[in-house]
């Protein structure tokens, strides 16, 4: 991984790198190893210097937010100011079970996702955050020192739960994930997010669409290609682009000649 992010470092149009926030593997083997993404971030942090990295996305229900909230302006402020504040309402049972980690009913994760936006919100910009919420209650909380992005890193939400999370990326999110998806659900669901921002006055060209493109083990890089011209023509602003194991190097150089005719 530190090679693959160190050479992608060095070339102009892959914008950002990120990991995921899990503890088991979600493509292959669930009992495989796994390194935790927020530690993950800020050794790579250290060790790049231009690509903007974040998590894609947290399970917020793996941390108090006061927790993350300290997190995020540590690391933003070892890269310098290019950190991703990427979240999520968390969707993971089996982890979330084996931990014991109470994961929730669907309107829970929302429920506690909302709040738990709020009291980040507010950690990362004001001196002191007092909130009284069914999940959570702070008082006179502080988060000290604040990272460089003001008046905090762009936050990414990941999902795409029409009622709930395009309403709560609509109110809070400067970065919106599709995940991955036909470009016909991804204009239905842009759609969507459009009226939620209308409902609040929100201009949705506020908000950066990304996607997640999968580069298979044939390598077919051409297919990520089209895939990413596809998305394109319904809004896709940014591609995240999954990599196969072995991680290596190698295959960043053809994959970032066949982006070149779609960047």
């Amino acid at each position: 991984m530190l090679a693959v992010w160190q050479a992608a470092d060095e070339m102009e149009i892959f914008e950002s790198g990120w990991v995921f926030d899990h503890f088991y593997p979600i493509f292959s083997d669930s009992t495989g190893p796994c390194l935790e993404g927020w530690s993950v971030l800020a050794g790579l942090a250290a060790a790049t210097k231009r690509l903007r990295l974040g998590n894609m996305v947290s399970g917020i229900h793996y941390r108090h937010p006061a927790v993350l909230a300290n997190m995020v302006s540590t690391i933003d402020i070892m890269s310098g100011g290019r950190l991703e504040l990427g979240i999520g309402a968390g969707w993971n049972e089996e982890e979330s079970g084996a931990y014991g980690i109470e994961l929730g009913t669907p309107r829970e994760r929302s429920d506690r996702f909302e709040e738990h936006c709020e009291v980040l919100v507010g950690l990362l910009t004001q001196e002191t955050t007092t909130f009284d919420g069914k999940y959570y209650q702070l008082k006179d909380a502080r988060n000290n020192p604040k990272g460089p992005q003001q008046p905090y890193p762009p936050i990414c939400i990941g999902g795409s739960g029409e009622k709930r999370t395009l309403r709560t990326v609509a109110k809070y999110a400067q970065h919106w994930n599709f995940g991955a998806g036909t470009p016909e659900e991804m204009a239905h669901k842009v759609e969507v997010l459009h009226g939620h921002c209308a409902d609040i006055g929100r201009d949705p060209r506020e908000i950066l669409l990304s996607a997640h493109i999968r580069l298979g083990e044939d390598l077919n890089y051409g297919k990520v290609a089209d895939d990413v011209a596809a998305l394109a023509e319904v809004g896709l602003q940014l591609a995240i682009v999954y990599l196969p194991p072995p991680h290596t190097p190698d295959v960043l150089e053809p994959l970032a000649k066949v982006l070149s005719t779609v960047a």
